[in-house]
């Protein structure tokens, strides 16, 4: 068939063919969200000033656990006892600050960059509802704190262990593993929810961050203002949002904690209504969104 107006070209064949590939459904589709959303967090296949604080923070959070498996490698035990000098239900009174900065920047760059560049629309016309893709949001923003949250307190474990100052034993290992996890993903979980509630409130990657720190470090100052200032009980504490995740890691180590005056489900109720307020915060925000597809 010859075009109109043109004898030196030819179509040659015309229509659709199907797509016989694999059809990964909604469960694809959130492992895809999710990954690439880790990736644009730390930067990854980005120019390198969007990896130069994501690998700082990182690295930040992990000198301490190098400098505590070093001690354990080379002072000998009578000098010095490496479970004293970096105890698990410790360890993250050293990175507090590491957490807590890598949580402002991950969530808002997961979060907030979609609403400004169009891609929420674009999602949304695939598979994915907004209930999916907040959970692919929420799980990329758990995987990325874990990088900070698990990474160095089981770098810490598994150095001990090769150097022989671990615990006694396949069942106290498993137990420390455990704790390990589970303290991990109970600060991940409260920071995740905090982060993210923040981030869905406005279209500015700043302003979500400075809202994120904001809220974790005023919160300190409103309890203590309660407390000690207006005479209120001591379980006021639980609205410290920036104590109470890494509280409960005490508690699950089986430590009194720094507020020894609160009861264990005190602080576990804390964190649970905190995380679940925070995703609640969330999918009100996401249910009221106008998107333009």
């Amino acid at each position: 068939m010859t075009a109109a107006g043109r004898g030196d070209a030819t179509i040659a064949a015309r229509g659709f063919q199907r797509y016989e590939g694999p059809r990964s459904g909604v469960a694809g589709a959130i492992r895809s969200v999710t990954w690439q959303s880790v990736r644009s967090t730390l930067g990854l296949g980005r120019p390198a000033r969007h990896k130069v604080f994501p690998i700082a923070a990182v690295a930040i959070a992990y000198v301490p656990a190098i400098v505590f498996v070093g001690l354990a490698v080379l002072l000998p035990e009578d000098i010095i006892d490496p479970n004293d000098v970096a105890s698990y239900s410790d360890y993250y009174g050293f990175i507090t600050l590491a957490i807590v900065l890598f949580a402002a920047l991950v969530a808002p760059e997961v979060l907030v960059s979609d609403r400004r560049n169009g891609m929420l629309a674009m999602y949304l016309s695939t598979p994915l509802s907004r209930r999916t893709y907040l959970a692919a949001k929420a799980l990329a923003v758990a995987i990325a704190l874990g990088l900070v949250t698990l990474g160095p307190p089981l770098l810490v474990l598994i150095g001990y262990t090769v150097d022989g100052s671990g615990p006694d034993g396949l069942g106290s290992w498993l137990l420390n593993l455990g704790r390990v996890v589970v303290a991990a993903v109970a600060v991940s979980a409260a920071l995740t929810s905090v982060s993210m509630a923040a981030s869905s409130l406005t279209d500015r990657r700043a302003f979500a961050s400075i809202g994120i720190v904001l809220v974790l470090f005023t919160s300190p100052a409103l309890a203590e203002a309660l407390i000690n200032g207006g005479g209120l009980s001591p379980y006021w504490r639980v609205i410290d949002l920036f104590a109470m995740p890494f509280e409960l890691v005490a508690r699950i180590y089986g430590d009194p904690g720094g507020y020894p005056e609160l009861e264990w489900w005190a602080v576990l109720l804390a964190n649970v209504v905190w995380t679940a307020l925070g995703l609640a915060v969330v999918a009100w925000r996401y249910s009221r969104l106008v998107i333009a597809r």
